[in-house]
């Protein structure tokens, strides 16, 4: 290849490398920097004092006399946050797959339509929609009156600042992710080979578990990565529709680079955190190699 056509290429991905650089790597670096690093009293760090304190006040935490105690705090928060994020991947990809595979066999002008309308919520913000839920999930809400009007219940449902609440709130932020690349999958399907499923007497079962399901498989993988992914590290649906009992892993992280003002544990949870989604994207890598991107 010629000397003058890489230099092109080199300076038509340079203002791309460049941005990923500075917006991206450089504050991973100095974020894993300050993971290192010692509190400072009043916030931020002190630099040039390195210590693995940050790491080890995940699992451990000092006693009075100064001595290292197993602590199960974080990890209870840690585990809640896979639990809801896990439990929101599974009812997003129940719901979307029956909605995508309809929306595959439908004519182009009506998958337009209905594409249009799977779209629609981005349209607001997710922090107003959120507190749309507010509004219908509180005691004397919209849902609550209209129970109470139907006879359905006597007393208040009680949904605000509950777990219940908080995994309506993720499932219904999340649920377009999960659509979109399993329709992508399902949208190139091959419908001939459906037919042939039938001639060979295969019930619809059968042609859904041999032919439909496998072919969609990258979109659903891709799907649970682009749903598992954000509701691990959302922070805002849980603070305003589970307040302080349902405290999530974003949460967390928030807390202490606001309130409790301990930038490096902070920064040691927030790559705690980045270890998990990267953990989960190189089984994508791995597993589905050379099939394409994550909406194919």
């Amino acid at each position: 290849m010629k000397r003058s056509s890489l230099v092109g290429r080199y300076a038509l991905i340079s203002p791309a490398a460049i941005l990923i650089f500075v917006f991206m790597l450089l504050p991973m670096l100095l974020m894993a920097l300050m993971s290192w690093l010692e509190a400072g009293q009043f916030g931020g760090v002190k630099w040039g004092s390195y210590t693995p304190e940050a790491y080890l006040k995940f699992l451990f935490d000092r006693d009075l006399s100064d001595h290292l105690v197993f602590n199960t705090d974080y990890l209870s928060i840690f585990s809640r946050s896979f639990q809801l994020a896990g439990i929101t991947t599974f009812l997003t990809l129940l719901t979307a797959f029956p909605v995508a595979f309809y929306i595959a066999l439908q004519t182009p002008k009506h998958r337009t339509w209905l594409m249009l309308l799977i779209t629609i919520p981005f349209w607001t913000n997710l922090l107003v929609r959120t507190y749309a839920w507010i509004l219908l999930l509180r005691n004397g809400g919209l849902i609550d009156s209209s129970l109470h009007s139907l006879g359905v219940l006597n007393t208040p449902i009680n949904a605000m600042y509950t777990p219940i609440a908080v995994q309506i709130g993720l499932v219904y932020a999340f649920l377009p992710f999960m659509v979109l690349p399993i329709y992508t999958s399902l949208e190139k399907l091959d419908w001939r080979l459906l037919e042939a499923a039938y001639d060979l007497y295969a019930n619809r079962w059968q042609t859904m578990r041999r032919i439909v399901i496998p072919l969609a498989a990258p979109g659903m993988v891709a799907g649970c990565i682009l749903v598992f992914v954000p509701a691990l590290g959302t922070f805002f649906i849980p603070e305003l529709l589970g307040g302080a009992k349902t405290l999530m892993i974003g949460n967390l992280i928030q807390q202490q680079f606001g309130v409790s003002r301990n930038w490096p544990f902070g920064a040691a949870l927030s790559f705690a955190l980045l270890a998990v989604v990267l953990m989960f994207m190189l089984i994508y890598a791995l597993r589905f190699r050379g099939k394409g991107s994550l909406t194919q």
